[in-house]
Formats: C-alpha cells, structure tokens, sequence
C-alpha cells in the first residue's frame, strides 16, 4: 500500500473543554499558547475539569494533520508512540477507524496527553504532557514504509527533545535518500527561540513545503510584512504555506505569491485550525490540485474547524463538494 502522506509527530489524547478566563487564571497558565507541564501537573489540571463536558479524540499536531488527509479520502500513515494503557488502546482504535495506518509497539509508560482549554474568545490554552510519546526515536522510524509515501510531514514539537528530534532527522534524512518529499510545519513560535539555526537549515536543505502562521514567519525572518516574510522564506524554501488566520493565507511556489481568501466563520475554537490547513494543501497536492485549489481546500478545511468544537472535522467533505471546490479555483 502506498500513502499520500507519512507522518511523524507526538501521539496524543486531545481532551478539549470549554472553560471561562476565571478558570483559566486559577490554573495560572499563559493564554493562548502551549505548554509543557509533567504528569501530575496535568491531573490536577484534570481535576478542574469535573463535571465540565469534555470531547476526547486522538491527536497531536502532526497527527491531527494526517487524521485530515485520511478524512478526506486520502491515504495516510502515522510513527507515534503511545503506552500499553487505555488512552494507548484509545488512539490506536481512533486513528485506525478513520483510515490512518499506524503500528506502534505500546510501551509501559503511560500515553501523552494534550489537554485544551477553550475560552469564550475561541483562544485555546494547550497543557501537554508527552508521556511516552517523548521516547519516540530513530528505532521507531521505518524506511520502508516511508520509501510508500509521496510526501513525510514532520512536526516541529519534535525538536523539542534529543530523542524525538533523532526521530525526525532520520525520517528527513530516509526521506530524502528514497526521493521523497519532505514538509515541515514550524509548529509553535515559541520553538523558534530555541531552535531557529535547526529550521533555518532545514527550510534551506530538505525541506520541500513549509508550514508556518504569520507569526512564526515574523519570527523566524524578524520582519513585520506577511508579503515580505514569505518572500524572504521562499528564498529558501521550494514551497511555503503560510496562514493568516481570518485573512486566508499565502502559498509561495516557483516564485509567485498566490493569495488564498480566508472563508469567513463565527469562530469557537482554533484549535487545530492550522494542522488542518496543512491536511487540505497536502491532500490536495497529492491528488493533482494546482497550488491554488490544494491552498483553496485546506482554508475550507481550516474554517470547518474552528466553527466548532476539537480539532477533528465533525462533517466530512464529500468527494463532490471537493471538486466543486477544484472546479471553482
């Protein structure tokens, strides 16, 4: 079998629950970004939650983009790791049902898990405790099957730990060895600060397709314009997809800048908006979409997302309203 897509990232169990700002100031965590909190942080931040509705699902970035490309009718495959535990059995069955193949050994340490906390601004507040997700390593890298994919998407919470890093660097460096394309999304501004050099050698090296928002690409060229930032990434980069929020976002291909509309939506929840966007660019790249329809379908994608609650689509695009989109771009 082969994949469209090959991913490589954290397994998680994404736990969303809508709080308000008075909750979110108990816990004392800064609002709107992620942060790393070890276990015994993340049940009592659990223990905040009794009696709040919760939606469970299996995720993390990376993942969440691959889950994409299986919804929409892609074929998908994942390299996570997840522990002998129920939230273990949970996101292999989660993943697996939808079409996304994944064969992980589970390892005796306990499943990572991303809590999100939904304020009524539709920000969300991400506590992550990688459990065994952060022993992913090279072992767990398979040439094989990535010599299947079209493309190997790496997520940048990997190069947060030596391990995990190793990980990532051996599929970017399979990937390339077997004439796969490689596509990076930055994942998070506040890694920039601690691994910019990294990333600036992979967006001027393997990397074939970049995903980042406006405020990565701000920090990572330290300029303001969003036409200037992409300019300058593309200097280096084949390709860049870099998103804007409700302003759509940018696609960067053989030096032209093609702008892509943002669908306008009453916003509730941003999670996973981006890792969304990215599942729509890949799959439409991957199934013969010029750039602009491939950018077109993941800003579609993004929309559905964040018009409701968690980061996995609730309504599935049908194979007929996706070439209506095609038709249209």
């Amino acid at each position: 079998m082969s994949y469209q897509v090959y991913g490589v990232g954290n397994a998680l169990v994404d736990i969303q629950a809508q709080v308000t700002d008075e909750t979110l100031e108990k816990l004392d965590f800064a609002k709107g970004i992620m942060t790393l909190v070890d276990g015994e942080t993340q049940n009592k931040v659990l223990s905040q939650l009794d009696g709040i509705p919760i939606n469970q699902s299996a995720g993390g970035s990376a993942a969440n983009t691959i889950i994409g490309v299986a919804d929409f009718g892609g074929t998908a495959a994942y390299a996570g790791k997840v522990g002998n535990d129920i939230l273990g059995d949970f996101c292999l069955s989660d993943m697996r049902e939808i079409g996304v193949t994944i064969e992980v050994p589970q390892a005796k340490d306990a499943t990572g898990t991303c809590v999100v906390l939904i304020t009524e601004d539709a920000q969300r507040t991400m506590l992550t405790n990688l459990g065994v997700s952060c022993t992913l390593g090279p072992d767990d890298i398979d040439e094989n099957e990535i010599k299947k994919a079209d493309y190997v998407y790496v997520e940048g919470y990997l190069f947060t730990g030596e391990s995990t890093k190793a990980a990532a660097m051996k599929a970017i460096e399979l990937a390339k060895a077997n004439g796969i394309k490689v596509a990076f999304t930055v994942s998070d501004p506040f890694l920039i600060n601690d691994h910019r050099d990294t990333f600036w050698e992979l967006i001027k090296g393997p990397v074939d397709l970049l995903f980042c928002n406006l405020e990565e690409a701000q920090s990572l060229t330290e300029l303001e314009d969003s036409i200037e930032c992409a300019n300058e990434i593309h200097k280096h980069a084949k390709n860049v997809a870099m998103t804007m929020g409700e302003l759509g976002s940018i696609i960067m291909h053989d030096g032209e800048a093609i702008p892509i509309e943002g669908v306008p939506v009453k916003a509730i929840d941003t999670t996973g908006a981006g890792d969304m966007y990215a599942a729509g660019v890949l799959y439409g790249i991957t199934s013969g979409m010029t750039w602009k329809q491939a950018g077109h379908l993941g800003s579609h994608a993004a929309s559905s997302i964040v018009e409701q609650l968690g980061a996995r689509m609730n309504r599935k695009f049908t194979p007929e309203e996706i070439e209506e989109l095609k038709n249209n771009h």
